[in-house]
């Protein structure tokens, strides 16, 4: 967003600043500033958050028609902002400056706001985009870190698994009871049928409690601190 006179003295590409965010390293972004008069433009880039961004140059002089790259790097960060978001913001002021003038040598209100001086301000947000590798790469190794959450997963996998095996010997007696009692009276054939019938319910509830029950999930990873 420009303020400033009808017709503009800088055009910006592009209109925000976009950083690909990935902790531990630096990122940047250029910005193309192009002189659309015939004057010599003195430009200036502020931001609110100074100690964040390295901006080069963060002054100049363009000339006539001509072009200046601004390149602004975001230093390494240790932590992911909230949600990604980022509320910082960055100023870029333009006013034309007499031939022949040296960045250097610029008046202290060169970019101030004064009657009569045609003074030009762009404002630019700032936007993170994360590494979706580098997050997932993250997560992974919090959760294989995590002592606590793999002791549980073996716990899980060890009842289930002695679950299994308890049915199956509960299975086997009672194949071994029915051949021992094929040929004995109906009496006895019906006490054993009802006897099966309660261990088969028995194997039934244990299989589908072994089998059905999954992995103790794993937590999920704790969300980064809030950035101060």
């Amino acid at each position: 967003m420009a303020t400033g006179g009808a017709d503009k003295l800088v055009t910006i590409e592009p209109d925000e600043l976009t950083f690909q965010f990935e902790l531990g390293k630096p990122s940047h972004c250029d910005l193309k500033v192009s002189n659309a008069s015939d004057k010599n433009i003195a430009f200036k880039v502020k931001t609110t958050s100074p100690k964040k961004y390295f901006v080069r140059p963060n002054t100049g002089i363009i000339q006539p028609w001509d072009t200046c790259t601004i390149r602004v790097t975001l230093q390494a960060q240790i932590e992911y902002p909230p949600d990604m978001q980022c509320r910082d913001k960055f100023l870029l002021q333009s006013t034309p400056v007499p031939p022949n003038s040296d960045t250097d040598e610029l008046p202290a209100n060169t970019f101030s706001k004064e009657t009569g001086k045609q003074l030009e301000e762009y404002k630019l947000k700032v936007v993170y985009v994360a590494r979706t590798d580098q997050r997932n790469s993250d997560d992974n190794n919090k959760q294989n870190s995590d002592p606590s959450s793999n002791q549980a997963i073996q716990t899980a996998r060890a009842a289930r698994d002695a679950a299994v095996k308890e049915a199956a010997q509960l299975q086997q007696e009672l194949d071994m009871l029915k051949k021992k009692n094929q040929k004995k009276s109906p009496g006895l054939s019906i006490r054993l049928a009802i006897t099966a019938g309660l261990i088969g319910i028995m194997v039934g509830l244990l299989l589908k409690l072994a089998l059905s029950s999954p992995p103790l999930p794993i937590p999920p990873p704790t969300p980064p601190p809030t950035a101060a």
